[in-house]
């Protein structure tokens, strides 16, 4: 007869939003690191000219638009959706990291309805690397190729008097104002540093997450990663932690 501690329990975890949020935020990170790559090697692949710089850059705002969204909406949903998709199950103190840090030690198996307390650690330090990237990217699009939301306030600021600012195009300095240029620049090129050391940080977040679950999934709680496509974990120990 099976003790209490292995009778296994399934509870509904993930929601639909949070589940469509995860996957659909791969899907883009992926794409949009791929493009990504394409721009930083542009000489080594044979790609040069104007033209084809502004295609590549119009492509990674596109799909980038498409993060940024993807993203509101999960901010959002951390306040509506349902209990294990809300912010205030990503608090947690010292101790309940101590006691789980105790367990691993012992060589213990504690079971977690919703994230283990380095599990929400990680999804912190993602979710707060993402809205960087993508605040930054749109500042960048703004700058650089004068898309929204801040190309029409780039445009105003940088075009010379009795210029109409629509007519101010990515790369051309025809109409510009020389002066207002060189002080945009620098803020400019901080965006573009940051949103690109922000996209690395982000490689080894999502390097050390994919290790985090693997090794979860194989050695303490099996059924981490089916969870995030069916909603629901299945947990053998009578001792769940929320």
């Amino acid at each position: 007869m099976s003790s209490r501690s292995e009778i296994q329990q399934t509870y509904t975890v993930w929601d639909l939003p949070s589940r469509i949020f995860h996957w659909v935020n791969l899907l883009l990170v992926v794409l949009l690191l791929f493009v990504g790559l394409i721009m930083l090697f542009k000489p080594e692949l044979g790609i040069t000219g104007l033209a084809a710089k502004i295609k590549l850059k119009e492509l990674h705002i596109v799909i980038g638009y498409g993060f940024a969204i993807n993203l509101a909406m999960r901010l959002l949903w951390g306040f509506i959706g349902n209990k294990f998709a809300r912010w205030g199950t990503l608090f947690f103190n010292k101790e309940d990291l101590k006691q789980y840090i105790n367990a691993m030690k012992n060589n213990n198996t504690p079971q977690y309805i919703g994230h283990n307390p380095f599990g929400k650690i990680a999804i912190i330090l993602i979710l707060l690397t993402l809205l960087i990237i993508s605040i930054t990217g749109l500042i960048r699009a703004g700058t650089d190729v004068y898309y929204p939301p801040f190309g029409g306030i780039t445009q105003e600021y940088i075009a010379q008097k009795n210029v109409d600012p629509a007519s101010i195009k990515p790369y051309d300095k025809t109409g510009v104002d020389d002066k207002k240029y060189a002080v945009l620049s620098p803020y400019k090129g901080l965006a573009g540093k940051v949103h690109l050391y922000s996209v690395y940080f982000l490689i080894l977040l999502i390097l050390l997450h994919v290790v985090g679950v693997v090794l979860a999934e194989i050695k303490h709680q099996p059924g981490i990663v089916s969870a995030m496509i069916s909603g629901k974990k299945s947990l053998k120990s009578s001792d769940k932690n929320e």
